[in-house]
């Protein structure tokens, strides 16, 4: 049988009367062609589906493109003399209910194709005379030759429920009204790109911010990713040197504080570098400083201070990730390098920080976009301040956080889905260019 005989258009043009039968009523051809049990599967698949239309997706799409319009209330009930409530109309629930519906036809539509191409195969291999597996010699089949699919179905399915959906849903808010503007956190409209012209523009006050944000963003995680990064690798390298006494020692000592929670860390300092915190206190019983340092008050020093415990935090890891590199560096490279009359400082820059270099470009990459992300140390230290009067970011704030305060704190919605929507088309294109053109990618075995 030639597999590309197998589509819907030649079972559309060339099935026999069962399998166009199928293109009303699914599985039909299935069942008419030895598969019983499975068509029957199909079929129930197809009345569920109408009825699932029938009783509430038909309403969902209809309402879809208005998100309702009842604001709902008391109503005067002229039999009863009295007054009602009336539930009025959800327009999140609405939202969510027609992109549900959406995603429902979607999966119709590819059953149907499936039970189309699958019917007019298994007409082709009965005019051929070949054997066509039953029910049981199918199941058998799922945990033999297609073991693949048995085992992706399920995370596939959990991908589509628990990312793919919300994600659209989140994508969707972003053409909305949805937000405590106007009063739209019930009833709320479509309204196209006017959040992402507000978001990208120079002259209102939120555009302003996010540039600001950004721009921000971009220099913490820069500086967040490198500095630990160069940092670790030098504290590697000095404590991987032969003549490094007690290197386990030294190691344990920094590993040790990725033992201890974050979080637990991250909130600590918050508390010791407030202005009654223990750091001031200290400073000022010294006679070091005559008034408090404003840690959190000052943006500049906000900045500097969070860039600063950081590297408490990430440092510990990447000296594990370099130690591993380092011991695993052939050590005839360095013996013939040596030979050649080569010194430490141009063995290092043409043997050992390439191949870390190498090795390293994916952790640098996530690194990096984790740092876009940063939420714990951003938000538990500084918790975005500190933030001038009329300005929904603070001067330390990240994409990430802003967002959090926007949904949550501010209920902006449609504005938080914006900028969910915008880091991750930054993040998106931060990843694929710079994997894509670097020796990882591009030369993977170069130190094989």
């Amino acid at each position: 049988m030639n597999a590309k005989k197998i589509s819907v258009l030649n079972a559309v043009k060339h099935g026999d009367l069962l399998t166009k039968l199928s293109i009303l009523l699914m599985g039909v051809g299935i069942l008419g062609h030895g598969q019983m049990i499975k068509g029957i599967i199909v079929l129930a698949f197809e009345a569920a589906f109408i009825f699932y239309m029938v009783g509430t997706g038909l309403h969902n799409l209809a309402m879809l493109p208005s998100l309702g319009d009842n604001p709902g209330g008391e109503v005067w009930n002229e039999a009863k003399q009295v007054y009602e409530y009336v539930q009025g109309d959800n327009s999140q629930r609405l939202l969510l209910a027609g992109v549900i519906t959406c995603f429902v036809i979607a999966a119709f539509i590819a059953l149907w194709i499936i039970q189309m191409r699958h019917s007019y195969r298994l007409q082709l291999l009965k005019e051929e005379g070949k054997h066509v597996l039953t029910f049981t010699e199918d199941i058998k089949e799922l945990f033999d030759g297609n073991l693949h699919i048995t085992l992706m179905s399920l995370p596939c399915l959990g991908i589509l429920v628990f990312n793919i959906v919300p994600l659209v849903y989140m994508i969707s808010m972003a053409f909305t009204s949805y937000s405590k503007e106007d009063e739209h956190l019930i009833l709320f409209d479509w309204n196209g790109l006017t959040q992402f012209k507000r978001v990208l523009s120079l002259n209102g006050n939120i555009g302003r911010q996010f540039w600001h944000v950004l721009a921000w963003t971009v220099v913490w995680a820069i500086f967040a990713t490198f500095l630990n990064y160069i940092l670790g690798m030098v504290l590697a390298l000095i404590i991987n040197r032969k003549d490094t006494r007690a290197k386990g020692f030294w190691r344990f000592c920094f590993v040790l504080s990725i033992a201890v929670p974050q979080f637990v860390t991250l909130m600590i300092m918050n508390i010791m570098l407030q202005p009654s915190g223990a750091i001031n206190v200290l400073l000022m019983n010294a006679g070091l400083i005559s008034q408090p340092i404003p840690f959190w008050q000052n943006a500049m020093l906000a900045r500097i201070t969070v860039i600063v415990i950081n590297l408490w935090v990430g440092i510990p890891y990447t000296l594990l990730q370099i130690t591993g590199i380092l011991q695993n560096i052939p050590g005839e490279l360095y013996e013939a390098a040596r030979m050649d009359g080569a010194g430490p400082v141009k063995i290092f820059f043409k043997i050992t920080l390439p191949y870390m270099l190498f090795v390293t470009t994916p952790y640098l990459i996530a690194s990096f976009v984790g740092n876009i992300n940063n939420f714990n140390v951003i938000y538990l230290l500084s918790a975005g301040g500190p933030t001038y009067v009329g300005d929904t970011a603070g001067q330390t704030d990240l994409l990430v956080t802003w967002l959090y305060k926007l949904t949550i704190d501010q209920q902006y919605y449609n504005l938080g889905a914006v900028i969910g929507i915008m880091t991750f088309v930054i993040l998106t294109i931060i990843t694929l260019v710079t994997y894509r053109n670097s020796k990882s990618y591009k030369n993977e075995e170069a130190f094989m």
